[in-house]
């Protein structure tokens, strides 16, 4: 076997850097996976890259398998897809998705990896922890046949939401962005698109996923009587201010906020996080989902890529990391 592995850590915000790790050998309920891609989800990751994560918010942010804490030095990201080398017969040589950092090789106990359909493209898989975001948002939600629905925010949240409520019976869907190039990836994902100043009114749900401020307060206009919005877009450190004035009350909004760290009390009972992710992995069998990732980099160029997604430079929705067969 081999012992050690590289990793990718944030040393201090804006910086980052590749680090060799050693690799304890698998014990029993324990597998090794070989890292085949990884997924930087922009939003996040790159707020993490910044240092924008509050402290009262450190202990919430925490990925799964972190290691080292915010701001830096820090190991940090939750969308490793790979193949298992070593571990239950079962599950050797099977593609594997794991809310890991970026690294090469890592070894984890069974329970933290999920099985890829065979029907999912390992390159796809790495979108699996998004749309389980979306998903959980989707329950949140609870949309109704016939609803009217906007999306505010193209990002790789927002589309992964357009693209589960496109297979919704009867629903007027848009997805809203103030960039005209996402309209694009609404078309690719078979959903309508609009700016936010021709964006349709009189929704009875709108999901706000642009993390702005502009965006919340345009999704609240565009409500019904009685509408609501649900906000899945992460402010870090920022303060928001909102329009709670006006006809807030008289049109009896609602505002609630939506977050993948639980799962939706409103799932059917008996839900789990695993039985969430499987239902994630199972919905990405559908080829539409490839427009959700932009671009993709070999791991040993993620200490120049990062900085270049942090400054939005380098344009992405999902950023796809590829990883050689050395280790």
């Amino acid at each position: 076997m081999n012992s050690s592995a590289r990793a990718f850590w944030l040393r201090s915000p804006g910086h980052g850097e590749l680090r060799e790790v050693s690799l304890a050998e698998p014990g029993e309920g324990e597998v090794l996976v070989r890292a085949l891609y990884s997924g930087v989800s922009r939003g996040t990751e790159t707020l993490v890259f910044r240092g924008g994560v509050p402290k009262s918010q450190h202990a919430v942010m925490r990925a799964p398998f972190q290691e080292g804490e915010f701001p830096g030095p820090v190991k940090y990201g939750y969308l490793s897809v790979g193949e298992v080398e070593q571990g239950p017969d079962g599950l050797i040589g099977r593609t594997v998705f794991c809310l890991y950092p970026h690294q090469t090789r890592y070894v984890v106990p069974v329970s933290a990896v999920t099985v890829v359909p065979d029907r999912v493209p390992p390159a796809r898989a790495v979108l699996a922890g998004t749309v389980e975001t979306a998903v959980n948002a989707l329950w949140d939600a609870a949309p109704l046949l016939g609803d009217r629905i906007a999306v505010i925010g193209g990002g790789m949240v927002g589309c992964s939401v357009a693209a589960l409520l496109a297979r919704f019976p009867g629903v007027r869907l848009q997805l809203v962005d103030a960039d005209p190039a996402r309209e694009k990836t609404a078309e690719a994902l078979g959903v309508a698109f609009a700016a936010p100043e021709d964006a349709l009114g009189e929704c009875d749900l709108v999901v706000h996923a642009s993390a702005t401020e502009q965006g919340l307060g345009r999704a609240l206009e565009l409500l019904a009587p009685e509408g609501t919005v649900l906000d899945l877009s992460w402010y870090g450190d920022r303060r928001i201010a909102l329009p709670l004035g006006e006809a807030f009350h008289s049109r009896r909004l609602t505002v609630r906020s939506s977050q993948v760290g639980t799962v939706s009390p409103a799932a059917r009972a008996g839900r789990t996080y695993a039985d969430r992710l499987a239902l994630a992995l199972d919905l990405l069998a559908d080829p539409a989902l490839d427009a959700l990732i932009t671009g993709e980099s070999a791991f040993e160029e993620l200490p120049e890529v990062l900085p270049r997604l942090a400054s939005g430079e380098l344009p992405a929705l999902c950023h796809r990391v590829r990883y050689g067969d050395n280790g």
